[in-house]
Parts: structure tokens; C-alpha cells; sequence
């Protein structure tokens, strides 16, 4: 019998490239978010467009689902994260869609959740040395994320784990680090780091330009899309219930991010650095527990993942150029 799964949060970046994967996979999909995806129709064999923060939307979307792929949540990349002014609604939203999607999820009879948190969950005291951060898993407490939005991941995480503790139902936890790829936000403010460059190197003539937050010496690791899709696969068919990193420790500082961005697109610019919101100095996936938990981590290298990415976002800035110029 065909298993049938549910993912919220279709219509953005990681989810919609989950629903390609559980296709391939040979499951039946059914797909909800706000929006229907911008940049892809993502082959589920339903896509509803509701929202997850209205109960009767989620009473609905969970019939008949044996596992929910809860991806669903008010984000973007440090230019709305960081800021402070969208704390409230980030907060209340996306702890809204999860406290209904659990509630009424297992009352319909769902078997196992997936939660999709996040690094931004970890203390902000041990990620001040940007050539030594510590994102160990049981490095989270004593708790103090450096956002709003990391405080609601980590109470969303303790709500999954009280639901298997109180009701049986089975929950698998992935703290997803900065992942990256084609098909996601590359514009508008909430795009993260390696779109945002991809598109400001994209528009840059050659010998010009581009702005970097701060000083550019903050570290983090980037995860490309499918590597992301295997740790969660992997996460899912596992016996491990408790929260697991997933995403690469090759550490790299936002200069050396953009230097290879640069390269990737055969350009030499300049790097000027502007304030603007930074997050946590440094930030790294300390891969240990998946390796021993999975028997396996992510491998392949941010290059790659740059170049396929890049080669996406570089035609939609020359696109949206035109549509300026004929506008």
C-alpha cells in the first residue's frame, strides 16, 4: 500500500524540492502552503493553498496522512531575521502552524512528524569565535538562540518531543544549517547568503563592486539542496529521536563565500563592507552524532553546490534586467 505523506511548506524552497524527491521516492504527496511555488510546480499529487495557521485548513490537509514533513515557517535570510522587526510574526506564526499541526495531526491519526529546525536554535555564547563555534547538539543548553526566531525553533522542538513522550506518535528533529540551491529566493529581502551573492555578483559589471554585512570575517557552512533531501530521508527512515545537525562543516567566512561565488562566475570584484545584519560570528555543523546516528554525513563540496546555484540565478537577474529595460 502506497504510503501518504504530507508536507507543509510546498511552496517554498526546501519543500518544494522534497515533494520531488518523495515522488521519485514512489509516495503519494499531498502539498499545502500560503503560495504556490514561484519558480516550480512541484508534482504533488495534491497541492492545496491554505493556511497552515487556520485550524480547518490543517483539520483538512491531515486526513488520511500516515507522515507529515513539517517544513512550514515565517523566515527568510538575515535581513528579516535579524532585524528585530519581525519578531512578533514570526514567532507567533510559525508557533502556530506547529501547535496545529500536531494537535490535529494526531488526532487524525498521523504516525510520525518530521521538523524542520534550525542552527539558529544554538547559543549565541558559544558561536562568538568565528573560528571556533561549538553546534554540537548537546550544546544547546543552557538555552540563549541570538533570535527570536531561534527561541521559537527550540520550543517547537521541545512540542514535537513532548507529543512522543505523551502520545505515542513518532518525531524526527534535523537543526538544518544555511542550505542553498536553485528554485529559492534570490531577491526581496528574504533571501539568504549564497542567492544573495549569487545575485549581486550576477549583477555586477566586471571590475565593479558589491556590498558585504560587516566585515565579512563571520563564518558559517552552506548545504546544497539534495544533501539536505538525503540527511532527511535518511533522518526519517532511522531510529533516531533525538535532534540531529544537518548540514556541511565546511566553514568558510562570507569573503570567502563571495571569492567563490566570484569565481564560480569567472568575475574580479570588489568587496565592500557596509553594516547590516549579521546573526552569530560564527556557525558551523558539527556532523559527530549524524555520523554515528546515520552512518552517514554530508560530503560534497560548497563549490559544487555554488556553480549549480549560480547558473540558476544568474539567468532570472538577466531576465528581470530586461523586463526593467522594456518596462
Amino acid at each position: 500500500m502506497t504510503k501518504r505523506v504530507l508536507v507543509n511548506g510546498a511552496g517554498g524552497f526546501i519543500g518544494g524540492h522534497l515533494v520531488k524527491r518523495l515522488k521519485a521516492e514512489g509516495y503519494w504527496v499531498r502539498a499545502v502552503d500560503l503560495k504556490r511555488h514561484e519558480f516550480a510546480e512541484p508534482p504533488a499529487d495534491e497541492f492545496i493553498v491554505g493556511d497552515l495557521r487556520d485550524q480547518s485548513v490543517v483539520r483538512q490537509v491531515v486526513r488520511g496522512i500516515d507522515e507529515v514533513y513539517q517544513l512550514a515557517a515565517d523566515m527568510g535570510g538575515a535581513g528579516y531575521v535579524f532585524t528585530g522587526e519581525h519578531d512578533a510574526a514570526i514567532m507567533n506564526n510559525s508557533a502556530t502552524i506547529n501547535l496545529n499541526c500536531l494537535e490535529y495531526g494526531r488526532r487524525a491519526g498521523v504516525s510520525k512528524f518530521f521538523y524542520s529546525s534550525s542552527a539558529c536554535m544554538y547559543p549565541e555564547y558559544n558561536q562568538l569565535d568565528p573560528h571556533n563555534p561549538q553546534c554540537s547538539e548537546d550544546s544547546a543548553y543552557p538555552a540563549a538562540p541570538d533570535s527570536e526566531y531561534g527561541w521559537e525553533k527550540l520550543f517547537s522542538e521541545r512540542l514535537y518531543l513532548a507529543c512522543m513522550r505523551n502520545y505515542g506518535v513518532q518525531v524526527r528533529l534535523a537543526r538544518f544549517h544555511n542550505i542553498f540551491g536553485p528554485e529559492g529566493t534570490w531577491q526581496g529581502g528574504r533571501e539568504k547568503a549564497p542567492a544573495a551573492l549569487c545575485r549581486k555578483v550576477a549583477e555586477a559589471p566586471g571590475g565593479g563592486e558589491i556590498e558585504i554585512w560587516g566585515d565579512g570575517l563571520q563564518t558559517r557552512s552552506f548545504l546544497y539542496i539534495d544533501e539536505c533531501l538525503e540527511g532527511v530521508r535518511l533522518l526519517m527512515e532511522s531510529g533516531c529521536t533525538s535532534p540531529v545537525n544537518i548540514g556541511s562543516d565546511e566553514m568558510v567566512t562570507i569573503n570567502q563565500l563571495a571569492a567563490l561565488v566570484m569565481e564560480v562566475a569567472g568575475k574580479k570584484l570588489a568587496l565592500r563592507h557596509i553594516p547590516g545584519p549579521q546573526g552569530v560570528r560564527g556557525r558551523n555543523s558539527d556532523n559527530r552524532l549524524i555520523r554515528q546516528k546515520l552512518g552517514w554525513a554530508p560530503s560534497a563540496r560548497l563549490r559544487a553546490g555554488l556553480q549549480k546555484t549560480y547558473a540558476w540565478i544568474a539567468p532570472q537577474v538577466l531576465a528581470a534586467d530586461r523586463e526593467l529595460v522594456l518596462a
